[in-house]
């Protein structure tokens, strides 16, 4: 563990002096990539250093036991050695899950796709209703949000909206929310005062360069239309939405969120490339389908994660068994609660699987 460290320490010490030579301040591409590097082992560097300080501390503190010392002078480094051992057995638990695997798409930022499914009209609001959660949110982390898509019906609902949230860290946060929703509840569309339950899927993908996606222009087609509004309601008459379909793998996306073709374009092309990186993945994590299952948050799109209960104002993660009676608080965006839970559960696993 500590030549890891160390090996990490001296690779940070290594990127603080190359963000400091000028061939580099000059090259955005070097700049960028050595921060962005550079930041992801802050948190495992500042820990070693906090480590060998406190180690040192404490082989201090045991020698000086050695040495002839008066009643009131002993006393007070038995009470330091009482204090600095449990930090040192804290920063090496915490150590420990600094050096699990990292997921590394996990300072990605994401597109998120949400779809009413089982439930018509219901399960359209319930859509709305996530969105919502997910755009508050991110507000609360200080993240920004971008509609990219939406599919809006007449009560208000969506059959599917699209959107990108980009933050430091938010691939790492959101990724547990990919799965079927489920909600229980009296609809509005409901006169007799039943309870119903629908469903809405949600895909959180993560952002991609377009380094990491190639995409060749004879692999793909562009439609223009006119854009439209709930129902079918012409919008404009111009046709600036685009519908972009990727021929070898069927995959078709459109937009037309803005006025202008090209925006559409642009930002339906950040979604095509987001699929196909997630098409990727699934494919690649299907050959681990074993170590999949055993993992919390896989993003199985056809796993029923949550169930949000309206009659009891109760929220239900299924993987982890986690139960929370504060319905209005969760849908308002705080989310902190489940997610970390989650991640808890995947470190646990995580430091299971290597011992």
């Amino acid at each position: 563990m500590l030549d890891r460290l160390e090996a990490i320490h001296r690779r940070y010490e290594e990127l603080s002096r190359l963000l400091c030579d000028p061939e580099v301040i000059n090259d955005p591409k070097k700049l960028t990539a050595y921060s962005k590097e550079q930041a992801g082992l802050e948190e495992q560097n500042q820990a070693y250093l906090e480590y060998k300080q406190v180690v040192e501390q404490l082989q201090e503190a045991k020698a000086m036991l050695e040495e002839k010392l008066d009643d009131e002078m002993r006393e007070l480094v038995k009470a330091e050695i009482d204090e600095l051992t449990p930090r040192k057995k804290q920063l090496e638990e915490r150590i420990r899950i600094l050096l699990l695997p990292k997921d590394p798409n996990d300072e990605k930022n994401v597109i998120v796709e949400i779809r009413g499914a089982a439930g018509g009209e219901e399960a359209a609001l319930f859509a709305a209703d996530l969105y919502r959660m997910y755009t508050r949110f991110a507000e609360r982390q200080g993240w920004k949000v971008e509609l990219l898509e939406a599919n809006v019906t007449g009560l208000g609902g969506f059959k599917e909206v699209v959107f990108s949230i980009q933050g430091r860290g938010a691939y790492s946060r959101l990724k547990y929310e990919s799965g079927a929703h489920r909600v229980q509840r009296v609809p509005t569309t409901e006169s007799g005062g039943r309870i119903h339950t629908s469903t809405a899927t949600v895909a959180v993908l993560p952002e991609v360069e377009e380094v990491e996606v190639e995409i060749n222009d004879k692999d793909i087609r562009i439609d223009t239309f006119c854009s439209s509004g709930p129902g079918g309601q012409s919008v404009n008459t111009t046709k600036s939405a685009v519908r972009i379909t990727h021929i070898p793998t069927g995959i078709v996306v459109s937009c037309q969120d803005e006025k202008s073709q090209n925006s559409n374009k642009e930002k339906a092309m950040r979604v095509l490339r987001a699929r196909l990186y997630d098409l990727k993945m699934q494919e690649e994590m299907a050959k681990l389908a074993d170590a999949r299952k055993s993992q919390v948050g896989t993003g199985d799109r056809s796993e029923r994660i949550r169930t949000y209960n309206f009659p009891q104002s109760r929220v239900t993660d299924h993987r982890i068994g986690l139960t929370l009676h504060k319905l209005d608080l969760v849908l308002d965006g705080e989310l902190d609660e489940i997610i970390n839970a989650l991640i808890m559960d995947e470190q646990a696993r995580l430091l299971a699987k290597a011992e």
